[in-house]
Formats: C-alpha cells, sequence, structure tokens
C-alpha cells in the first residue's frame, strides 16, 4: 500500500471517530481506549457557560442549577458544591477539557435530570445496616469499637426516620454477626425500597490521627474502575446493584451534601464501590462512612450522643430529600 494512500485512510478513520455520537448524543473522541466528551459540547448542549479558572487545570461549567468544577488528569470533582468522585479521569486534549461518556450517564446526568419512581411506589420501607457486629468489631480505637457505634447512630437514624413517616428495620439490632451476602438478602426478602449501610472509618500509619471527613459509596458502574480500586476492576460487568446506577449515585450525593452541609465534616466526596452489600442489592443502596475513629474533631462527632444525633439527622435530611425527588410527580 503506497504512504499516501495509506495516510488518507487513516485521516479518514480519525474524522470518522471523531463524527461519531457518544452515549449521551455529543461528539466523542477516544482518549486512552475510552470514549470522552469535549465538556463545551456537553455545557453548551445543557445551557451552560464555561471557564478555565486555571488555565489547562481547572475548569468551571456554570449551569442554572448549579456550578460544576472539573480538574485536568484527576477523577475528583465538585458538583454543586459536593465531591463527586469519577470514574475516568477528566482530560486535556487540543485545548479542551474532555470528560468521560460514563460520567455524564452515571454521575452528572442523575442530579441534572433525576430518575424517578414509578406511579404508586414511593419510598416507604427503608433497611438500615449497621456494619459489622458479633464476632466482627469493625474499626478499633482502644476499647472502642466501631460495631458498637454504629448500632448506636443506626437506631438514631431509625428513630428518625420512623418519626419522618418511614417503615424502618435493621439487619441487627444487637451484637450478632451478619454475614455480608445476608445484608443484601434481608432487604430483598423484607422488599426495602432503600438500604443504607452505615460504617465508621479509620487511618493508620504515620499521620492518620490527621486524616478526617466523610464520604458515601454507592455502587461501581459495570466496566469501570472504582474509586477505591486504583484504577483495577473495570472490566467487571454488571451486577444486581447496577440496576440502579443513577438512583444510587442521586441518594449518595444527597446524603453526602447534607451530612458535610450539616455537620461541618471535611467532604471527601460520592465515591464509587463493589462492596459486597451494594454489588447484591436489589434496591437503590449507599454505604455510608461517617467519620474517622482515629481522628481527634471527628471522633468527638461519633462518640458524643447529641453530636451524633446531629449526624444521624443529617443522614435522614438526605434521605428525605432523595425521597422528595424521585417521588416527585
Amino acid at each position: 500500500m503506497k504512504p499516501v494512500f495509506f495516510l488518507g485512510l487513516l485521516m479518514a478513520s480519525l474524522l470518522t471517530v471523531s463524527a461519531q455520537k457518544s452515549s449521551t448524543g455529543l461528539p466523542r473522541i477516544f482518549l486512552f481506549g475510552k470514549d470522552y466528551v469535549r465538556i463545551e459540547d456537553w455545557a453548551r448542549a445543557n445551557g451552560g457557560q464555561v471557564r478555565w479558572t486555571v488555565p489547562k487545570q481547572e475548569v468551571r461549567v456554570t449551569l442554572k442549577s448549579g456550578t460544576f468544577i472539573f480538574t485536568v488528569d484527576s477523577r475528583r470533582s465538585v458538583m454543586k458544591g459536593t465531591t463527586v468522585w469519577l470514574s475516568l479521569p477528566v482530560a486535556f486534549k487540543n485545548g479542551s477539557a474532555h470528560i468521560g461518556s460514563v460520567d455524564i450517564t452515571t454521575a452528572i446526568n442523575p442530579l441534572l435530570n433525576p430518575p424517578r419512581n414509578m406511579a404508586g411506589r414511593p419510598v416507604k420501607h427503608i433497611v438500615i445496616d449497621p456494619g459489622h457486629g458479633g464476632r466482627d468489631p469493625g474499626n478499633m480505637e482502644g476499647k472502642r469499637q466501631e460495631k458498637q457505634y454504629v448500632l448506636l447512630l443506626a437506631k438514631e437514624v431509625g428513630e428518625l426516620l420512623g418519626k419522618a413517616g418511614f417503615k424502618v428495620s435493621y439487619t441487627r439490632t444487637g451484637d450478632s454477626t451478619i454475614e455480608l451476602p445476608e445484608r443484601a438478602a434481608i432487604a430483598r426478602r423484607r422488599g426495602a425500597d432503600l438500604l443504607i449501610s452505615l460504617h465508621f472509618n479509620s487511618a493508620d500509619g504515620p499521620g492518620g490521627s490527621a486524616v478526617k471527613g466523610a464520604e458515601t459509596f454507592c455502587m461501581t458502574p459495570a466496566r469501570t474502575s472504582s474509586t477505591n480500586a486504583r484504577g483495577e476492576g473495570s472490566g467487571a460487568g454488571a451486577y444486581p446493584g447496577n440496576r440502579f446506577d443513577s438512583k444510587n449515585m442521586l441518594l449518595a450525593y444527597e446524603i453526602q451534601r447534607a451530612m458535610t452541609a450539616e455537620t461541618g465534616a471535611e467532604d471527601r466526596g460520592v465515591k464509587r464501590a463493589r462492596f459486597q452489600v451494594l454489588r447484591d442489592a436489589e434496591m437503590p443502596a449507599a454505604l455510608v462512612e461517617a467519620g474517622f475513629m482515629t481522628n481527634p474533631s471527628d471522633a468527638r462527632r461519633i462518640y458524643d450522643g447529641p453530636t451524633r444525633r446531629k449526624l444521624a439527622q443529617a443522614i435522614v435530611d438526605g434521605i428525605v430529600t432523595y425521597k422528595k425527588i424521585v417521588d416527585r410527580k
């Protein structure tokens, strides 16, 4: 094949790829083997304005519903004031920032165009899952065990949800061992509308006591890497929990937003993971890491009853906001 003819075919092929539409309906570009969309194209399609706050590094998109901030070569974004971790890092190419099509579909769209429940199927019954229990103490700080304090938090969240008109049940109400596969199964057997798993974090090693803040996990979309996987897991397929990707994101986002806004906890963001309780859930689900037992300021929020109740109220407020959005006619 003549070099000039080959070059012509190559250019035509590249032009064809750039003219294709992504799953978002916007022109796409392939970067690092992944499907990306120019942030300018996405913003324009949603009536937004784009401004580089740091040239070639940070871009800000202003929409009617709020501001979205993206950082080149990073998966961290800020969506309407709350941190959300993306499935793919933002890329810079040909003078423009690009965002993964999967992130528009599974992270941004659920916040801009929230999913709705079917008519006559409102959110009523919530199963609360206090992490660990029995022979599994969870994180330990001195004599304090995570399993004790997540149970206290769970009962406080449940009491407040009951007052808000929800039916509430628990995967455990005492110091019993509940195997991981059983937690989502309990929620399924009870016909729960939501599953909320509660945990507290810890950080080891030098400087671990300085690590603080709240983070909320939802299920990782199929064929993408989890936030906590360092790039692994992008070949994983769909699990039962992926049926609710949009609702999972919205639920985690509203809980994370309320926790950080109402308690002053540092915003560690909405993150993705294939934890078994999320993977097996047959209803929208979120796993809340409500603070670090190893951090002095977070520990006060965890161990002090009145302060912990404020944390419980924030989680409930996030759930109530989620319900108002998805049950809206």
